[in-house]
């Protein structure tokens, strides 16, 4: 999936590269960076263009790290 739970390659997931634009994409994020960062720059996250499988992984991400609250 790009990701093993504990560190997640923002290259592999378009809008997380997108956000990571000031940093390697291909550099692996832990898994608690990477949800910070989508929650930061939420504002800029395309919604209508995000992959399943980037949706599933932010939900994933909300859950462990969002407490209790979702982006989406």
């Amino acid at each position: 999936m790009g990701h093993d739970g504990n560190e997640i390659i923002p290259a592999k997931f378009p809008e997380l590269n997108k956000l990571a634009w000031n940093r390697d994409p291909r550099r692996p994020l832990a898994a608690d960076e990477a949800f910070a960062l989508y929650e930061r720059n939420w504002r800029f996250v395309d919604r209508e263009h995000l992959t399943d499988r980037e949706a599933s992984l932010i939900r994933k991400l909300g859950k462990k790290y969002g407490h209790g609250f979702g982006l989406i």
